[in-house]
């Protein structure tokens, strides 16, 4: 019979799972998350709880086994929240643990190989963020930005704008999620932060209430500025859309229909 393990969806939760699987010494086994757990009479369901020193040993284990750069992976490829990712990421961590030598380049193995492909998607995610996320001033100075990325990238986002927007208080929110991160710039820190927008600040853009005084004016001046610049005559399209694609003009302002 397999072995069904239950965890809360965090990277940690993982990580005790598959402590779990070494101590128990499971041969069937596979790992869902609490949300999308399905009962079945041909699987035995254990919840495992998220315990940080079990999930610490399984890290450093892996650094072991693997550079660092490929630890990094193992946790955006996490971040994918693709299906069956957990069992993906088992049979990757299984083969590491397994081999003597080094699995980095063993692109013959699908677990190696789809970690990867995986990664890269989660890193160009992260890279299309970090580029296209655009921040309105509020009418109590906090700089708020909100989106819907495809992958849950807010994790690897957030030193980016830490490092950039250090003088400035700013919360990210993610609509998809629905959780944020906030920056206080006298502490200096990040906090994770839940909180549940009103349905009118539920878009890309905040309701005129909400925003300073000058804001309005700022996006106007900047959608003036973007379309004076236009040359008209020398517009491609499709090499526009290449390098901005179009899922992600919600968030700028230059695209904003007012």
């Amino acid at each position: 019979m397999t072995v069904l393990l239950r965890y809360d969806g965090t990277f940690d939760g993982f990580l005790s799972c598959i402590f779990e699987v070494y101590d128990r010494k499971l041969a069937n086994f596979s790992i869902v998350r609490m949300q999308h757990y399905h009962p079945s009479l041909l699987c035995e369901a254990i919840d495992i709880g998220t315990d940080p020193t079990k999930a610490a040993r399984v890290w450093s284990g892996l650094h072991k086994h693997l550079s660092r750069t490929k630890c990094h992976e193992i946790y955006k490829s996490f971040l994918s929240e693709l299906p069956q990712i957990e069992q993906v990421l088992s049979d990757f961590i299984r083969h590491a643990f397994a081999s003597k030598g080094k699995i980095e380049n063993d692109i013959g193995h699908p677990a190696v190989l789809a970690v990867s492909q995986i990664a890269h998607k989660v890193h160009r995610e992260k890279h299309r963020m970090e580029a296209f996320v655009r921040f309105q001033r509020t009418k109590d100075g906090l700089y708020f930005a909100s989106i819907i990325p495809d992958f849950n990238v807010l994790p690897l986002i957030v030193s980016h704008f830490r490092d950039r927007y250090a003088d400035q208080d700013w919360l990210i929110f993610d609509r998809k999620r629905k959780y944020g991160a906030q920056y206080d710039c006298k502490s200096r820190k990040v906090s994770e932060v839940l909180i549940d927008l009103a349905d009118e600040a539920q878009g890309e853009f905040l309701p005129a209430h909400l925003v300073h005084d000058e804001e309005i004016e700022y996006q106007k001046l900047w959608k003036g500025y973007f379309h004076s610049v236009n040359i008209g005559s020398r517009k491609n399209q499709k090499l526009h859309v290449r390098h901005v694609p179009t899922r992600y003009w919600r968030y700028l302002t230059e695209k904003r229909e007012w």
